[in-house]
């Protein structure tokens, strides 16, 4: 890449990064815990029935599964998410989220919504928005197609 053009990706990790820290400053700063207790509470609401098996979860999360365990232990301790083991299958474990734990994603949202508005979607106009978000999801694609086997 020559110097003279952007370095896309360095600007994307950069800005995430920077975005996050925000997030999780304005998070604590309400008293709420973590960014990583939203992302995990959202993708178990988000799954059917508030429910989805731990690999899925570690899936629709883009984690580690054994981050995503210390993760869930966290939550079912605080009550925000019960864990149960699938009867089709002795290995396999489901995480649902509780009332409590919508109720707590919920008030993070509040501060997370806020947060992506203003420092992210208001640096774009709908058009823009449009493509980058295509964009990003071309290249979640074909991250996740790379590693399939051909």
């Amino acid at each position: 890449m020559s110097s003279s053009e952007p370095d896309t990706w360095f600007r994307f990790v950069r800005a995430h990064r920077c975005l996050i820290r925000e997030i999780e400053r304005r998070l604590a700063a309400a008293g709420l815990p973590a960014y990583a207790w939203y992302d995990a509470l959202w993708g178990l609401e988000s799954g059917p029935n508030g429910t989805r098996r731990m690999n899925e979860l570690a899936d629709v999360m883009a984690i580690e599964r054994y981050n995503l365990t210390r993760l869930i232990d966290r939550l079912e301790a605080e009550g925000l998410v019960e864990r149960s083991r699938a009867s089709d299958d002795g290995r396999g474990a489901y995480a649902a989220i509780t009332e409590s734990g919508k109720v707590l994603r919920k008030k993070m949202w509040l501060i997370y919504e806020g947060a992506v508005d203003e420092l992210f979607l208001a640096q774009f106009d709908e058009q823009q928005q449009r493509f980058f978000s295509d964009a990003l999801e071309r290249a979640a694609t074909a991250a996740r197609n790379s590693s399939k086997p051909a």
